[in-house]
Order: structure tokens, then C-alpha cells, then sequence
């Protein structure tokens, strides 16, 4: 029996096998045909052909390990920061004037002038009345009492900036004696905390009302 066997480090094709095969075959051939030539009685062993397959390639190594210099978490990737330059700003050009909705020549509006500023308010505070209370009533006129007559007067006054009462008017119908006695009466004691605008003291006017009752 025959066999054939590839060498150590060598591989065998599948077409050298079958060249190798039908050579064998070519070979029994002839050797059947030469038996008839052959002395009777001497037989031959049958000649077996045995195909080897080749061998498998040896199994991939594992890669060495790698050393722990060699490691990439070992060295951290340092990033450098670079400035970059500020981009230059484009020149828009000259303005583009707007399109005026009109056809033809247009007249550009004339600004209007913007107000002026309003001056703060002056705040304006009347006289007061700051008469003792004895200097109040002026006298009942000794006529006017013994008759039993009253009077309800309706009176302007004009005060100036020192608080002083200078001029006593009747608003309306007034009877004399007691338009007379009421007048001497505040031209001489009725005093005022004078009217003021801001800061500043001025002369006012106010009207009142005054009566004359028997007790």
C-alpha cells in the first residue's frame, strides 16, 4: 500500500493530489493489461491509494499583552487651547435709502421739534386762620342787640403776604352797622398764616361767612 504524505512545511494542492491519483490509475492499468504476460500463479496485492488531506493552518497567536507604558489611560491627552482672531466685521456700505410710497419726487418729513419738558407742579397752599380764639367774635352792635336783629354776612377778604387782613368786601346785600362793626373788627385782630406757592409767600383772597346771633 502506497501512501502519500506531504511534506513537513509543505502544502499539497488538490491538483497535485489528482495528478498523483491518475497517475495511480494510469499505473493499474497497466498492470492488468501485463497480467495475461504474467507466469500463472503470481499474484499481486492490490495497490490502495489513501489521499492525506493537508494540514489545518496552526491557530492565530494571541497578541502579547500589551506593557502598562504602553497604556493610553496612562497618558491623558493634554489639549493646548489656540485664540482664534475675532472675525473683522463686514462694511454694510452706504445707507439705502427707503422707497417713498408716493410716485415721483418725495419731500423728506421736517422733523418735528420735541417738547419741552414740563416743569414740575408748584404746589399752592392757601391762607389759615390762626386768630386766637378770643380775638374771633367781633362785638354786637349795641342797636342791632337792643332790637333783636341777627345778620348772616357774606365777606371777601384780602389777605397780603404777611398774613395781614387789608381789605374787608361785602359779597352781596349787607346792612351796614354790621358790615361796619365786622370790618373794624378783622382789619384790627383777625390774623393769617399767609397762602404760599413753593416756598414763597403771596397775597391771597378767600371768602367767608359771618354771623351775628343773640346768645
Amino acid at each position: 500500500m502506497l501512501a502519500y504524505a506531504p511534506r513537513p512545511g509543505r502544502s499539497v494542492s488538490r491538483r497535485t493530489l489528482l495528478l498523483v491519483a491518475a497517475g495511480h490509475v494510469i499505473l493499474i492499468g497497466l498492470v492488468l493489461t501485463a497480467r495475461s504476460e504474467l507466469p500463472v500463479g503470481r499474484i499481486f496485492d492490490p495497490t490502495d491509494i489513501i489521499f492525506i488531506d493537508p494540514p489545518k493552518p496552526p491557530p492565530p497567536q494571541p497578541s502579547p499583552p500589551r506593557s502598562p507604558t504602553e497604556s493610553t489611560i496612562d497618558r491623558p491627552v493634554t489639549i493646548i487651547p489656540t485664540l482664534r482672531p475675532l472675525p473683522t466685521p463686514l462694511d454694510d456700505g452706504p445707507a439705502i435709502p427707503q422707497p417713498s410710497p408716493f410716485a415721483g419726487n418725495s419731500v423728506d418729513p421736517v422733523p418735528l421739534p420735541l417738547p419741552a419738558p414740563t416743569p414740575p407742579a408748584v404746589v399752592r397752599k392757601a391762607a389759615r386762620f390762626v386768630t386766637p380764639a378770643s380775638d374771633v367774635r367781633p362785638p354786637y352792635p349795641a342797636a342791632k342787640q337792643r332790637m333783636g336783629e341777627e345778620a348772616s354776612l357774606r365777606l371777601a377778604l384780602q389777605i397780603d403776604s404777611s398774613g395781614r387782613v387789608i381789605s374787608v368786601d361785602p359779597v352781596g346785600a349787607a346792612d351796614p352797622i354790621f358790615l361796619d362793626a365786622a370790618r373794624r373788627h378783622i382789619l384790627k385782630r383777625w390774623r393769617y398764616a399767609p397762602a404760599t406757592e413753593g416756598d414763597t409767600a403771596i397775597a391771597s383772597r378767600i371768602v367767608i361767612t359771618l354771623r351775628f346771633e343773640l346768645q
